[in-house]
């Protein structure tokens, strides 16, 4: 009589596939943690729309040098408004400045309708507006900044290699205000807020890996479509597209 031994077998185990599901877990956790809080409140107080043939100018205001907004964030939104099948024709802000110099200098800008008024009565200064094309004046104020931040990284070296453990964050604020001057009836035509939070993390599992949110690149998108709607749609044109 011949014996059989009955053997089991496992199946082996992918040690590979294994760390990348954990790596795949744990990267999905952090980047749940991730994230723009996006706030957008637009108000329009008149029915002016921008009519064939005018033209829109984006100014920073800086009156206040540590609320300035920064050029790159100018520059993203008069490029937002001049792109796409609904695009405005926007006017160089550089242009507009030196054409209208010294006027536009921070010393000098008018900080309301009232002092936009007084501007304008000066001797040639309405006609080196008008032959600009300009009818709508956007006065950009505010900027990114980090708001907080926090954790930690500790990496070393041995015999057995080098690694990294631990976990930073850090949160950057985008707030915005666009204010909408009227050239043709002298008057605010209304005011948009932009407030966009970014968390951002980075975890370090052997090696850092960074997830990065951009805050103010959302907010140039955000404010660039409600600019959009607020210059082409009379009064009540309600709320922009759902940002998240």
């Amino acid at each position: 009589m011949r014996l059989r031994c009955r053997q089991t077998f496992r199946s082996p185990i992918n040690v590979a596939q294994t760390q990348k599901l954990c790596v795949g877990l744990v990267l999905a956790t952090f980047l749940s943690a991730c994230g723009v809080t996006a706030r957008i409140e637009p108000y329009k107080q008149t029915n002016s729309v921008i009519r064939e043939g005018e033209q829109v100018v984006v100014l920073a205001r800086k009156h206040h040098a540590t609320h300035e907004a920064e050029a790159e964030f100018i520059e993203c939104i008069s490029e937002g408004l001049a792109k796409g099948r609904d695009g405005l024709e926007v006017h160089s802000t550089t242009a507009f400045e030196d054409q209208l110099y010294p006027w536009f200098e921070p010393s000098l800008a008018p900080l309301n309708t009232d002092e936009l008024t007084e501007l304008l009565e000066k001797p040639g200064v309405l006609e080196r507006v008008e032959a600009t094309g300009v009818r709508f004046v956007v006065w950009l104020d505010g900027s990114t900044d980090r708001t907080a931040s926090g954790g930690g990284i500790t990496c070393a070296a041995g015999i057995g290699g080098a690694g990294c453990v631990g976990l930073a964050w850090w949160e950057d604020d985008a707030r915005y205000d666009a204010t909408i001057w009227d050239l043709e009836s002298l008057t605010s035509a209304g005011t948009i807020y932009a407030d966009f939070l970014g968390r951002s993390v980075m975890p370090a599992i052997i090696i850092p890996i960074p997830l990065i949110v951009r805050p103010r690149a959302r907010a140039c998108k955000g404010l660039t479509e409600q600019l959009k709607n607020f210059l082409t749609t009379p009064y009540g044109y309600g709320p922009g597209p759902e940002l998240g």
